[in-house]
């Protein structure tokens, strides 16, 4: 490793009696001055000044063009931000705070964050924002009807060397689908505790993907020996095409449908059933459907 040279240092007093011998000395390494023993000034070359200016110039540009970058990515992304001051002033909001407060930007520059949005006062939310300006503290959650009734908002508040940051995103459609996802299960649960009604999921090429006890025990196997079986083939040859074409429909119109059928148990015997089908909708493609089964009476 180069060794590391520690500047020269000379008195003020000294300094000025032998400024020619400093002024050669600092143009191979530093000179400092002291004054009463303490650091106070420093000698270099014109060459390292200007070496000096052109590096704090470009570390000048690059800041800016990061503040500019860092400007429109704000500007870009989807979520609403809004900036306010240590008055709970807002000081900037990108277009998709705009959109969502249904009000151009200029318009609320410089307003109360309570006069755009009123619900605020007085909610929890308020009391976080407090902290947020008053002591740097970091929040993030859901919250329902800041803006309008029933709508779902989920919030982060930064602390920002202005006062502090508002990132809002509207998350009410996905706690709907949670809400919506509850209450299947809730319908799957009381199936399940009626007892009489099998049912099973298919893939969309008709492979069984599981399958309840209900069902499993009116066939009279467990739940693994009809895995990836063709749910046709528990069925007698005579309504299995009745079933395809069923099933076809299903998903061609995204309609369900009920059909009389039979299913046959493990000793061979034919039961009279009723199936029900429906499909199970992804979020990119079908992810087959659901076949509902209860006896029929004799």
């Amino acid at each position: 490793m180069p060794a590391v040279h520690e500047p020269q240092r000379v008195s003020a007093a000294d300094f000025i009696r032998g400024f020619a011998n400093w002024r050669l000395q600092s143009a191979r390494k530093p000179v400092v001055v002291t004054h009463h023993g303490k650091d106070a000034h420093v000698l270099i070359s014109l060459d390292d000044y200007r070496r000096l200016g052109r590096d704090a110039d470009d570390v000048a540009v690059t800041a800016d063009a990061a503040q500019r970058s860092l400007a429109s990515l704000v500007e870009s992304i989807r979520d609403a931000v809004i900036l306010i001051d240590r008055q709970c002033c807002i000081a900037a909001v990108n277009p998709a705070a705009s959109d969502m407060l249904e009000r151009s930007c200029a318009d609320m520059i410089g307003e109360q964050l309570t006069s755009v949005a009123p619900r605020l006062a007085g909610s929890l939310l308020a009391q976080h924002l407090i902290r947020l300006i008053d002591h740097r503290e970091r929040f993030s959650g859901d919250v329902p009807d800041l803006l309008r009734p029933r709508q779902w908002l989920h919030i982060d508040l930064v602390p920002v060397p202005i006062g502090g940051a508002l990132i809002l995103r509207d998350v009410s459609g996905a706690l709907a689908d949670f809400a919506e996802s509850d209450a299947r299960q809730a319908i799957l649960d009381a199936v399940e505790a009626a007892g009489d009604i099998g049912h099973a999921h298919i893939s969309v090429r008709e492979t069984v993907e599981a399958a309840n006890d209900t069902l499993t025990g009116l066939i009279g196997v467990d739940a693994a020996a009809i895995r990836r079986v063709r749910f046709s083939a528990l069925l007698p040859v005579g309504h299995r095409a009745a079933f395809a074409e069923a099933l076809e429909s299903v998903f061609r119109s995204r309609q369900p449908a009920r059909i009389a059928s039979q299913i046959v148990t493990r000793d061979g015997a034919a039961i009279d059933v009723n199936l029900a089908i429906a499909e199970v909708c992804g979020p990119y493609a079908s992810d087959g459907a659901v076949v509902l089964v209860t006896r029929r009476p004799v």
